[in-house]
C-alpha cells in the first residue's frame, strides 16, 4: 500500500501567495534530497479531505481508495491503479513548470521559471534507503544553473531536449554533441514574446505556443518599449546582462508556431483569433487532433484574450483546421484556469487546473470532452506529464511542489 504525503505550511500558503512572494519566502536555500526537505518543516492537515488528510512521509496511510481521487464516470476507474495514493514527492522550487520525462536518461526534467533554473528529479530506489523517506522518493539536483527563465520542455523524436526560454524569448534544442541550437527567436522580423509550451509531432516538427505570460520581471522580462511595459517604467535589462542584447523588444500578437525540421523555419499555424492566449498544447495519440489551451489575459494583451477554454483542431495535411471548443473548463459553475496538459494512450486529456481550494488540481477528460474524473490537490497545478520506467506515473507541477500518482494508463508518445 502506498503511503500518503504531507503538505507543509508554505505549500498551504501557495493558495494565496503570488509567484514572487512564494519565491521570496523560500529564499535561496540549496536543493536537498526530497525526504529531508519534506521532513524538516511542519505540516498542517488538509482542509480539503474529510477526515482531514495528512501529507508527508511519516503521515498515516491515506484511505484506499484515495478520497482526493474523484471518479465522475465509471470509465475513469480503468485508468487508476486501485492501491495508489496521490503523493507529494518533492517541495522546494520557486514556480515549477514544463515537466518532461527522459526515457533514455530515466529522469524527470523540471523548469523553475522564477529562479531561472532547471532541475533533474531522479528516483531513489536503493534497497537500503532510510524507510522514513517513504516510497518513490527521489533526489533533485540542478540540471541547468541558468536557464533564462525556461518554461516548457519536451524531448523530440531523437531524444534531444527542446526548451522554451522566456528570458531570451526563444526556443532551443540541445544536440547530441552538447551544442545548443536556436530553433526560433523571431517571427517576421520581430522577437518572440515568451515561448511557453512545446511538443514534438511524429514528423519531427516542433510545435510551440508564444503568449506573453513570461513578459514580466518575475518570469522573464517585460518589453523595453511596448504593450507589456506601456509606461516604460520597468527596466527589462536589470538582473541579466544577456537580455540587454535583445533591446527594443516589443510584444507582438499571440501565435501557435510549427518549426519545420527540413527548412528550419517557423510557421504561424494558429493566429490569436483562432487560439487566443495559447498556453499548453498536445496531440492525440494518433496525432490526428491538436489540443490548445487558452489561459487568461497576458501582459499587454491586445485583441482576443485568453478565455480559459481548451480548443481542439483536426490535423489536415499536417496543419490544424476546424477549430472548436473542446471544454469550457468549468466545475461547479466556476471557471478554472487551465495551463498544461498531456494525453494518455487512450486519448484522455489530463489537464492542470488552478482555482479555488477544493476545485483545483487535475481534470481528466475523455476524447469526447466529458470530464470523467479529477485529482483534488491542495494547490493549483500548472503543468504535468507522464513518466517513470513504464510511463505510467503522472507528475504534476504545483507551485513550489511536485506531486505524483501511479496510474493504470500510460502517457501518449507524442504528448
Amino acid at each position: 500500500m502506498r503511503r500518503s504525503t504531507r503538505v507543509s505550511s508554505d505549500l498551504k500558503a501557495d493558495r494565496s501567495l503570488s509567484r514572487r512572494t512564494a519565491l521570496a519566502s523560500l529564499g535561496a536555500a540549496a536543493l536537498t534530497p526530497a525526504w529531508a526537505a519534506r521532513a524538516a518543516l511542519p505540516a498542517p492537515p488538509s482542509v480539503v479531505s474529510t477526515p482531514a488528510r495528512q501529507w508527508g512521509p511519516m503521515a498515516p496511510p491515506s484511505a484506499i481508495p484515495d478520497p482526493d481521487i474523484i471518479v465522475l464516470d465509471p470509465s475513469f476507474k480503468d485508468l487508476l491503479f486501485p492501491n495508489a495514493n496521490l503523493e507529494l514527492v518533492w517541495r522546494g522550487g520557486g514556480w515549477l513548470e514544463g515537466p518532461a520525462w527522459s526515457t533514455e536518461g530515466r529522469f524527470l526534467l523540471l523548469s523553475d521559471t522564477v529562479r531561472s533554473q532547471q532541475y533533474r528529479y531522479i528516483f531513489d530506489d536503493a534497497p537500503n534507503a532510510d524507510p522514513a523517506r517513504g516510497p518513490d522518493t527521489g533526489i533533485v539536483s540542478i540540471f541547468r544553473k541558468e536557464s533564462f527563465n525556461a518554461n516548457g520542455n519536451t524531448f523530440d523524436t531523437e531524444g534531444r531536449l527542446v526548451t522554451c526560454e522566456h528570458g531570451l524569448r526563444r526556443v532551443i534544442r540541445w544536440e547530441h554533441d552538447g551544442s545548443c541550437r536556436v530553433l526560433a527567436d523571431s517571427y517576421q522580423g520581430r522577437h518572440l514574446n515568451s515561448p511557453n509550451d512545446v511538443v514534438a509531432s511524429p514528423d519531427g516538427a516542433i510545435w510551440f505556443t508564444d503568449p506573453a505570460y513570461g513578459d514580466t520581471t518575475a518570469e522573464g522580462h517585460p518589453d523595453a518599449d511596448g504593450p507589456a511595459n506601456p509606461r516604460k517604467a520597468l527596466r527589462p535589462f536589470i538582473g541579466n546582462e544577456v537580455t540587454s542584447e535583445h533591446g527594443g523588444l516589443q510584444r507582438q500578437a499571440d501565435h501557435t508556431f510549427r518549426w519545420d525540421p527540413r527548412s528550419g523555419t517557423i510557421e504561424a499555424v494558429l493566429s490569436q483569433d483562432q487560439a487566443p492566449g495559447p498556453n499548453g498544447l498536445c496531440f492525440s495519440p494518433d496525432a490526428k487532433t491538436l489540443y490548445v489551451i487558452s489561459s487568461g489575459k497576458a501582459p499587454g494583451q491586445q485583441g482576443p484574450a485568453g478565455d480559459r477554454k481548451i480548443r481542439a483542431f483536426d490535423m489536415s495535411s499536417g496543419r490544424p483546421a476546424n477549430g472548436r471548443i473542446f471544454t469550457d473548463f468549468t466545475l461547479d459553475g466556476q471557471s478554472l484556469i487551465p495551463d498544461g496538459m498531456r494525453a494518455d494512450v487512450f486519448g484522455n486529456l489530463w489537464c492542470g487546473a488552478s482555482g479555488p481550494l477544493g476545485l483545483c488540481g487535475v481534470f481528466i477528460y475523455n476524447p469526447a470532452g466529458r470530464m470523467i474524473g479529477r485529482l483534488r490537490l491542495p494547490v493549483g497545478c500548472s503543468n504535468l506529464t507522464f513518466g517513470g520506467e513504464k510511463r505510467d506515473t503522472l507528475f504534476a507541477c504545483c507551485g513550489t511542489s511536485l506531486f505524483s500518482l501511479t496510474t493504470s494508463t500510460q502517457g501518449a508518445g507524442f504528448s
